[in-house]
């Protein structure tokens, strides 16, 4: 796939579930220089009830914080905005009235990504943002609702794990009333150590030769030991040292710890409990603090992106590798899948450059299913790439995806892709009847070239003109075309191929 130019000015939006981030960047001759930054305290995920519910003031104060990004945003293109949503956000229940109201506030489409996901990207922003250093990288970051612990080399993640704990969560369980006992901490501790122990012998097993900590906990934590007078290295001990002093002044609010801002005393206490373990359980002996986090790994996997450092590719090239993909049959029939969205992108609105994307995707994987079972092999594609771990992939990127390599052939249930986010809900059906075609054409898996097809698309129809005597030089495959209008006109499309 051809590149285009990275845009002059980026922009990447964290909508995590204590703080909501932005941050603006200028790329030029391969640097990242920051123009400015917006940080606000919305603690999402404190407004997230038992059944999975945002409450009415958490949409409220997130619906304003995005008004106010989306003005410093409002003139910048879709494709240099990148936004996406952590734990709070997957979540919760029926989220996608909020998600339209807020893609409305910021003028730009908001991506959910998974845990693992946002593990990669934690480290891609680290990783970018620290020296370059020898051995192997563990990054510890403690957010609102999650807790992301991934070992690297370089800017290459290795082992990631996403944890279901967070200071938010953590202290709004055990510190709600603001007050901090010996009990109460102890209780926190073990709930973290919980959590922490099933990763404990791999994430040992892997080794590191230094330890990071990136975003508001661990950050807050070093600014506290430098308003100590030390050199804001987190060590087991200080962390203890922080612990008891909270411990016996009854609350954080209480201790007034310089370097803590007003805003990070409410969940300053789960996140202790959090760290502590963090170090306990993982042997640590100390710890830095960076600079770079989920914000900054967006920014340069969005420069990758433009590049030749697309994770998304490196992902379906896993993939393919993974399920023993026949490579040759792929690229057969992704030449053919480009071919003909070239010839109808236009009439039915698939020029944005993520159609093209994911068509090349669904043509390479469209037969990983095949690896599972020969029966019903398409389904079993598609139930991979919608829960497979991709590094690089939003959870609605891979959605689209399954939901195209899983009407690739046989009946096609449209209830299927009904809930995919707009305008992608609608546009979905286009691209199956694309895949559908290609992959029909090539079934015979011949080396030889297809002849010229010219397509005519118009609405929910589209005619196919093959060379004068094609039906006859391949019977099978005009069969099969006979059955695939039917298959079509169940849906309400109608195809129609003709000769000459």
């Amino acid at each position: 796939m051809a590149r285009s130019k990275v845009p002059d000015v980026i922009a990447a939006v964290d909508l995590g579930s204590n703080s909501f981030h932005m941050v603006v960047a200028r790329y030029s001759h391969g640097q990242l220089t920051i123009l400015d930054r917006l940080r606000e305290m919305v603690r999402l995920a404190a407004g997230l009830d038992e059944t999975g519910r945002l409450d009415r003031a958490a949409i409220d104060t997130a619906l304003e914080c995005l008004e106010r990004f989306g003005q410093r945003l409002r003139d910048m293109k879709a494709e240099s905005v990148r936004v996406v949503g952590t734990n709070t956000l997957r979540r919760a229940k029926r989220r996608g009235a909020f998600l339209d109201r807020a893609r409305v506030a910021l003028g730009h489409p908001i991506e959910i990504i998974s845990g693992i996901e946002e593990a990669r990207l934690i480290y891609l922003g680290v990783a970018h943002t620290m020296p370059s250093e020898p051995g192997r990288r563990l990054v510890a970051d403690i957010g609102g609702g999650s807790t992301e612990i991934i070992i690297g080399e370089g800017v290459q993640a290795r082992r990631l794990e996403s944890l279901y704990m967070g200071c938010v969560g953590m202290s709004a369980r055990f510190f709600g009333d603001g007050e901090v006992t010996e009990k109460r901490m102890k209780r926190a501790r073990i709930a973290a150590r919980l959590e922490l122990d099933p990763v404990r012998a791999s994430f040992l097993d892997h080794g590191w030769d230094q330890a990071v900590g990136s975003s508001g906990t661990i950050r807050s934590v070093s600014d506290v030991l430098r308003g100590r007078g030390g050199d804001g290295v987190i060590t087991p001990a200080l962390v203890e040292g922080l612990i008891d002093q909270t411990i016996r002044a009854g609350s954080v609010e209480r201790m007034r710890l310089s370097g803590l801002s007003a805003e990070r005393v409410p969940v300053f206490a789960g996140g202790l409990a959090i760290l502590a373990e963090i170090l306990n359980i993982l042997q640590i002996k100390q710890m830095r603090s960076a600079d770079g986090a989920l914000r900054e790994g967006l920014l340069y996997d969005m420069i990758g992106r433009f590049t030749d450092e697309d994770a998304r590719a490196r992902s379906v090239r896993a993939m393919q590798a993974r399920y023993h993909v026949d490579i040759a049959q792929a690229e057969r029939v992704e030449a053919t899948v480009l071919d003909f969205l070239a010839q109808t992108q236009k009439a039915w609105g698939l020029e944005d450059p993520f159609a093209a994307l994911v068509m090349s995707w669904s043509a390479r994987l469209h037969e990983i299913g095949l690896d599972v079972s020969h029966s019903h092999y398409h389904k079993h594609g598609a139930y991979l790439l919608e829960h497979a771990d991709m590094p690089g992939f939003p959870q609605e990127e891979q959605k689209i995806l399954a939901c195209i390599v899983g009407a690739h052939r046989r009946k096609i249930h449209a209830e299927d892709f009904g809930d995919l986010n707009p305008p992608w809900h609608l546009k979905v059906e286009y691209l199956i009847v694309i895949l559908r075609l290609a992959v029909l054409l090539h079934r015979g898996r011949s080396a030889v070239a297809l002849p010229k097809i010219q397509l005519h698309p118009r609405g929910e129809s589209l005619e196919l003109h093959f060379p004068r005597g094609w039906s006859d030089k391949y019977p099978l495959t005009a069969t099969d075309l006979e059955n695939e209008i039917e298959y079509l006109r169940s849906t309400g499309f109608r195809l129609k191929a003709e000769e000459g």
